[in-house]
């Protein structure tokens, strides 16, 4: 470690509460790997979880590795990858992938499994898009987990102690483990489905912040998760699909979390796909208003809009209300199943200048299935009603919509992206003419993104040829395996074989989705999904 390094790693870990240390004395040492910076890292309850879980076993010390420290090291002990017998990856975001091939190139390991040995550690890797289609990285994975790992959690435990014995044993006891995909006992095509594994009773298994930190975009809260899952059934929406059935806490379970948080942290974040579907949202924020908590929300829906909760949010010093229409017309909003109706984000829009809120953001998407140019004037319309309503600033972010494995839209084509960009410049054009701020992701960028998430193991050959991403080196490095932006990108056929066949995601693919007519978590319950 040079002293760089050293002076890097020790400026976060004085920022820091929660850190643990332990001695890895008679202990299995496991990599927490986050396949991008300590910023984002630290913003992930995912990573928080699985530190705070495996480290309360005593035979178990986790520690963390981003991409601050290259060649990565550990933070906590400064341990080269190699160090480890176990790395784990925590994975949420597809352009991730390329990060992942970075850090084993860094650490000198060899990318694909089987080119690694008894004197390299096993790779296994979980997160939302790992378990919608983890072929674009299987052939780099020992193991990967599919759907929430706290169900198998002791198992996984359990059988990753027997790295000390040979990979040959771990890898058998991997196998025995429901919700385990090993990539490399089906090389060419998975025989076995893989049933995706979720929790059924949240309280079990509380979720909060483990650590704070500084240098994280929520330095200043605790995050607690509320609820998981959503029933809305979104088309568009990976995480309404990756995991149903919708669940929620309870408020005692909530407000236990809340009061350990706050000996911390005055703020506390409530997360969910939707915090305001939490069928007592109202009385929770009340009550944890009673605690003394400022709160902040991840994201609310505003059909209906709860009243409570944004005096809660104003009350806490909240300054922006965020709402996702997703699309600018009524049409294009029933094509995806996104229920809200402009009088519906108005009315939130109203409540936010009544109470005091600074800016309101609105987060929408271009390149629907369906979608025409006249729902892109729909978006100008219905940014520019809410600034006309909302006396402060209304900002509005624009995301190139990405088909994904296991929803309703995974066999529709992604639309170009030259298309999209054009919609996108009439957007822009439009809002900033009349002072709506703007930002937007790129399109050509989304391209890159469509290819990884409902790719195959190409893909994955592809990853290992690039050495620095960008739309050109990403189109070059596809024509190097006989595969193009236009093969991954297109629509495919309603009898035609997909990478993620075989993940028993649990959500019956018979069963019609209806608009729902009361609050989410009616719409779609456990007896939706399976889990033998």
């Amino acid at each position: 470690m040079s002293w760089s390094q050293i002076a890097e790693a020790q400026r976060l870990l004085d920022s820091e509460e929660g850190t643990v240390y332990k001695d890895w004395g008679g202990r299995l040492p496991i990599a927490l790997v986050f396949p991008n910076t300590y910023y984002l890292g630290m913003s992930s309850l995912a990573v928080h979880t699985l530190y705070r879980l495996w480290n309360a076993y005593e035979d178990v010390v986790c520690e963390r590795v981003t991409t601050d420290l290259m060649p990565p090291l550990s933070l906590e002990s400064g341990a080269p990858l190699d160090y480890f017998p176990v790395l784990a990856f925590s994975i949420s975001y597809e352009m991730d992938y390329f990060q992942v091939v970075t850090l084993l190139r860094a650490a000198g390991l060899p990318a694909r499994a089987t080119e690694r040995d008894e004197s390299h550690p096993l790779l296994i890797a979980g997160g939302p898009v790992m378990s919608a289609n983890p072929e674009p990285l299987a052939p780099m994975l020992d193991a990967i987990v599919i759907g929430e790992v706290e169900p198998i959690l002791d198992d996984l435990t359990a059988a990753l102690h027997l790295v000390s014995q040979g990979r040959d044993a771990v890898l058998e006891a991997l196998s025995r483990i429901p919700g385990l995909y090993l990539p490399n006992l089906h090389p060419d095509d998975p025989a076995e489905p893989v049933r995706r594994q979720w929790l059924p009773n949240l309280d079990d298994w509380p979720t909060h912040s483990a650590l704070f930190a500084a240098d994280t975009e929520f330095a200043d809260m605790g995050l607690i998760e509320i609820a998981r899952g959503c029933g809305r059934g979104c088309r568009f929406c990976l995480a309404g699909y990756a995991y149903r059935p919708p669940r929620q806490r309870s408020v005692d379970s909530i407000l236990a979390q809340g009061r350990e948080l706050l000996r911390h942290r005055d703020r506390l974040g409530l997360v969910s796909a939707a915090v305001s579907d939490h069928t007592q949202i109202d009385e929770l924020a009340v009550e944890l208003r009673g605690l003394g908590a400022q709160i902040s929300v991840s994201s609310m829906r505003v059909d209906p809009v709860s009243e409570p909760l944004i005096r809660a949010l104003a009350e806490s010093g909240t300054r922006t209300l965020t709402l996702a229409p997703e699309a600018g017309s009524e049409r294009l909003r029933r094509a995806i199943h996104k229920t809200q109706t402009e009088d519906d984000v108005l009315r939130a829009v109203d409540l936010a200048g009544r109470y005091g809120l600074e800016q309101v953001k609105l987060y929408f998407m271009l390149g629907l299935p369906s979608e025409e140019e006249a729902d892109a004037r729909a978006l100008v319309d219905l940014a520019l009603a809410c600034a006309e309503r909302f006396p402060r600033q209304v900002t509005v972010q624009v995301t190139p919509f990405v088909p994904k494995a296991h929803t309703p839209f995974q066999r529709q084509a992604q639309t170009p992206a030259k298309v999209v960009k054009r919609r996108l410049a009439f957007v822009e054009r439009e809002l900033q003419r009349h002072g709506v701020g703007t930002r937007s992701e790129s399109p050509a960028w989304a391209e890159i993104q469509g290819t990884l998430a409902r790719g195959d193991r190409r893909v994955a050959e592809a990853l290992l040829t690039v050495e620095h991403p960008s739309p050109g080196a990403w189109q070059r490095a596809l024509a190097e395996v006989d595969l193009s932006l236009q093969a991954l990108l297109r629509q495919r056929g309603d009898d035609e074989p997909l990478p993620w066949d075989f993940i028993m995601s649990g959500v019956r693919p018979q069963r019609r989705v209806d608009p729902p007519k009361g609050p989410s978590f009616a719409n779609v319950q456990a007896k939706d999904c399976t889990n033998d």
